[in-house]
């Protein structure tokens, strides 16, 4: 079959010797996000342990298809024998506990399989990725006991799922961001999420629509009953990028709201627009991101976007032009006269259509 290497894995999420881990179960939660994004599944097993103190030692996580099964235990007469699965597969991760500092050190990493690795559509149904959290476990065991059937417990998180937007959303609600440009699905029709932070400063989802069209009549309807579903709280601050129907529709149903523009959506078009002063290890990407974020004074930001347009000449750009006339929607001197909770949106977006990547494919029908 060969050897088989996952190739569409970010350095970042991939194991390597020497890495270490405050605690064996971070360093397995870390390796089973690898398989995850790998495509193969995982097991754990114990390799040394204290006797003393119960203290892991060493550890190993492998590929579920490391080894051979043994002999089925179960009736010898039974007509549907366990099939094989396992191949010997050596792809593993070794651990071990270093006494001085108290962290788990990689010790080995192999990332080579003998076996063809997971479909990406397939990940969800791989042992190591069927979860459920404790929380969840607790609540279907609890409404076993009431006499609701499996299908009906589902339905019954499915409906505190909305209601924990709903109370995310009650706390944390002032201040959020609506984007509309993680993708699209095969019939082009955009699919819309509200985020905010929490107070631990996580990624909270609020609500999410796949719409028909982006005009400003679809955004109307949307943001009319998003707020219908949260209490018609209306946020603080909204950031979104500078698509015109949006803002037209935001001016409509929460006119009191302060429209922010989003500095990733902008820092997108600088690379559209302007990307030619990028390259060459040009000062610019620093100068025009000094005239967002640093500049807490009018005067103080004005004059510096004027040198920046002239230091690079491009006093004539239609795109900086139209940009200048939004200043008050994204420049710190004046976005600072409202609350944001120190929320630009780079990174939240940013991080958040990483995530829904993992999990959503454009060709997805609608269930």
């Amino acid at each position: 079959m060969g050897i088989h290497v996952p190739s569409n894995v970010p350095m970042e999420s991939t194991p390597f010797k020497g890495m270490e881990f405050e605690a064996d179960e971070i360093a397995y939660d870390f390796y089973n996000e690898y398989g995850r994004k790998a495509s193969f599944s995982i097991r754990k097993e114990y390799v040394n342990k204290c006797e003393k103190t119960g203290v892991v030692t060493s550890r190993r996580f492998v590929c579920a298809k490391e080894g051979v099964r043994g002999k089925d235990k179960r009736d010898q007469n039974i007509k549907n024998p366990r099939a094989e699965t396992r191949c010997g597969c050596e792809a593993r991760l070794v651990i071990i506990l270093n006494r001085d500092s108290k962290k788990y050190v990689v010790n080995e990493f192999i990332a080579e399989h003998n076996h063809y690795l997971h479909l990406a559509s397939t990940v969800h149904m791989m042992p190591s990725q069927r979860k459920v959290a404790a929380t969840h476990a607790i609540e279907i065991d609890l409404a076993h006991e009431s006499g609701l059937r499996l299908k009906q417990s589902y339905e019954l998180l499915s409906k505190q799922a909305d209601a924990r937007m709903i109370i995310n959303y009650s706390h944390f609600g002032d201040v959020i961001t609506f984007d509309t440009t993680y993708s699209k699905n095969r019939d082009a029709r955009p699919l819309g999420v509200f985020l905010g932070l929490n107070h631990h400063r996580e990624t909270v989802i609020f609500g999410g629509a796949l719409l028909y069209d982006e005009t400003i009549e679809s955004f109307v309807w949307l943001f009319e009953t998003f707020l219908e579903a949260m209490s018609e709280k209306k946020p603080i601050t909204i950031f979104i990028d500078q698509d015109v129907a949006m803002s037209a529709a935001i001016k409509v149903v929460m006119p009191k709201t302060y429209h922010a523009l989003c500095s990733w959506h902008m820092w997108q078009n600088v690379e559209k627009h302007l990307g030619h002063l990028l390259k060459n290890e040009s000062q610019f990407n620093n100068d025009f991101l000094a005239c967002i974020y640093e500049y807490d004074g009018e005067d103080e930001f004005l004059t510096s976007w004027n040198e920046m347009l002239g230091k690079y000449d491009v006093r004539e750009n239609k795109w900086l032009i139209d940009l200048f006339k939004l200043k008050e929607k994204w420049a710190q001197a004046y976005v600072k006269r409202t609350f944001t909770a120190g929320m630009k949106t780079t990174q939240l977006i940013e991080s958040f259509n990483a995530d829904l990547k993992d999990c959503l494919r454009t060709d997805f029908n609608i269930v």
